[in-house]
C-alpha cells in the first residue's frame, strides 16, 4: 500500500506525535509499503540524523502573514516559496508565536475551517502539490487539527483519510475564549468528512468520542508503538545504577508536572539526602524563566539536560531509578513511560489519563494520587527503598513493552485498519 502522511513540524524541538508518527512510517516500510511523509508548518524534527526529509507544505511564516494581513494572501509565488525556507522557518520557530496555543486562537480556529479560512491559498497548495505526487491509497492526517484540508483532499485525490487523535485536547482547550469552543465546534463539524480515527490509547479514544461525538463505527485504538533497534541490550540492574537518581523526561513546564516532581523530590531528600534528580526534555524559550527558578532552587541535587539527541537520551535512561512525569492534565498517551520501562527503569505516574491503563498493561511501575507532592514523594521514597521490588517492576515493564508495544505491532494493526478501510 502507499500512504502519504501529512505531519506539522515542530522547527527546533523533538515532540511525542511527530516521534510516533516518524516510528509509525518507518515501520510500515519495514514492512513492504510507500510512506511519503508531507511536513507541515515547520521542518521536522527527528531522532534519527540522517533522516531525509520532504520540503514544508503551508509554511508556518506565510499562514501567520495571512492570517494577520489580506495583502499576504497575495504575495508571488517566489515570495512565498522564499519564505518556506527550513532556514527560515526554524528561526521563526524559535520565537515561539507560530506555535503558542495561547497565540493561536484566530489562526487555529482559521486552520480548521481550511479552504473557508484565511489560509485559503495555502491549502490549494497543498492539493497542487499531492496531485503532482504518486497518488496513496490512504491519506494519513497526524491529528484532527488538520481535518480542515480533508474535504479538499478527498475531493481531489479521491482517497480516503484517517486522522490520528493524539494531543488536540490539551492545545484547544488552552485557547482563549471564544476561540477553543469555536474551535471545538468546527473539528466536530470537520468529522464527517474522516474515513476512520485512531486513538493513541483507550483513554484518549474515551476522551474525543465523548467531545466530538464520533461512533465507535469509526473510532478504532491503537496503542503506540516504540522503535527498540537500540533498546535490546539488556540494561544495567538497579542497584549498579549509583547514585539513585530520579528522573524526568518531558517537556519542562508546569503542565507536565515537573514543579510537583520539584517539589516532591524535597521532600524526598529530607528522607533520602542522596539521591538526585534529573530532568531531561524539551525546554523552549518560553521554559526558561522557570527552569532557572528551579536549578536556583536545587543546586548542585538536581541536573537539567534539555533537547538530548536519542543516544544521550538512551544513556540518561539507563542512568535513572525510577522516573516520574506526573502531567498535571490528560496526556493522550506519554511515550516517555513506554521508553523508560524499555531501558529498565521503573515509573511512578499520576492515577488519571492514560497512566492507569499504561501501568495496568505493562506492570512496571506504581500509581500515585495527582497533583499531590506528599503522595508522589512516597511512591518515590517505596520504589528507592525496595531496590528488590523496584527490579521486579523494571523487569516486567520491559518484558511486556518488548512484545506488546513494538512499532512492528502498532504497522501491522495500523495496515489491518487501513485494507479494512481500501476494501469497503
Amino acid at each position: 500500500m502507499r500512504f502519504t502522511s501529512l505531519v506539522p513540524g515542530t522547527g527546533h524541538f523533538f515532540c511525542g506525535s511527530c516521534i510516533r508518527d516518524d516510528t509509525l512510517g518507518r515501520a510500515l516500510r519495514g514492512r513492504g509499503h510507500q510512506v511519503d511523509v508531507v511536513p507541515l508548518y515547520l521542518p521536522l524534527v527527528l531522532e534519527d540524523p540522517h533522516a531525509q526529509t520532504n520540503a514544508v507544505q503551508m509554511g508556518g511564516i506565510n499562514l501567520y502573514l495571512q492570517q494577520r494581513s489580506r495583502l499576504a494572501r497575495y504575495l508571488p509565488r517566489w515570495l512565498r516559496g522564499a519564505l518556506d525556507r527550513p532556514g527560515l522557518l526554524r528561526w521563526a520557530s524559535r520565537l515561539g508565536s507560530l506555535t503558542n496555543a495561547a497565540d493561536l486562537g484566530p489562526m487555529t480556529l482559521s486552520m480548521l475551517q481550511g479552504a473557508d479560512g484565511n489560509q485559503a491559498r495555502e491549502v490549494a497548495g497543498l492539493i497542487d502539490h499531492l496531485r503532482s505526487t504518486a497518488p496513496p491509497d490512504v491519506l494519513v492526517l497526524s491529528n484532527a487539527m488538520l481535518t480542515g484540508v480533508a474535504p479538499q483532499l478527498k475531493r481531489a485525490l479521491g482517497r480516503p483519510v484517517i486522522a490520528t487523535l493524539q494531543g488536540e485536547a490539551p492545545f484547544l482547550d488552552a485557547l482563549p475564549a471564544p476561540f477553543s469552543e469555536r474551535a471545538w465546534a468546527q473539528l466536530r463539524a470537520n468529522c464527517r468528512d474522516i474515513d476512520a480515527f485512531v486513538a493513541v490509547s483507550e483513554y484518549y479514544a474515551g476522551v474525543m468520542r465523548d467531545r466530538l461525538g464520533v461512533d465507535d463505527g469509526r473510532l478504532h485504538v491503537i496503542r503506540n508503538g516504540i522503535d527498540l533497534g537500540d533498546l535490546m541490550d539488556d540494561p544495567p540492574a538497579l542497584a549498579a545504577r549509583q547514585p539513585q537518581t530520579v528522573g524526568y523526561l518531558a517537556r519542562m513546564c508546569q503542565d507536565k508536572g515537573l514543579t510537583t516532581l520539584v517539589d516532591a523530590f524535597e521532600q524526598l531528600v529530607e528522607r533520602a539526602p542522596d539521591v538526585r534528580l534529573h530532568v531531561a526534555g524539551v525546554m523552549l524559550r518560553e521554559d526558561r524563566p522557570l527552569v532557572d527558578a528551579l536549578r536556583r532552587r536545587l543546586g548542585d541535587r538536581a541536573e537539567f539536560s534539555p533537547n538530548l539527541p536519542r543516544q544521550d537520551k538512551l544513556a540518561f535512561l539507563r542512568s535513572l531509578s525510577v522516573l516520574s512525569v506526573p502531567a498535571t492534565y490528560g496526556e493522550s498517551f506519554g511515550l516517555y513511560v513506554l521508553e523508560a520501562l524499555a531501558a529498565g527503569v521503573p515509573v511512578v505516574q499520576p492515577r488519571h489519563g492514560p497512566f492507569p491503563e499504561l501501568i495496568e498493561a505493562t506492570g512496571g511501575g506504581t500509581l500515585c494520587a495527582p497533583d499531590d507532592p506528599a503522595a508522589l514523594a512516597a511512591a518515590l521514597e517505596r520504589m528507592l527503598r525496595e531496590p528488590a521490588e523496584a527490579q521486579t517492576l523494571a523487569a516486567q515493564g520491559r518484558g511486556r513493552v518488548l512484545e506488546q508495544f513494538t512499532a512492528d505491532r502498532m504497522a501491522r494493526e495500523f495496515e489491518g485498519l487501513c485494507r479494512m478501510i481500501v476494501d469497503r
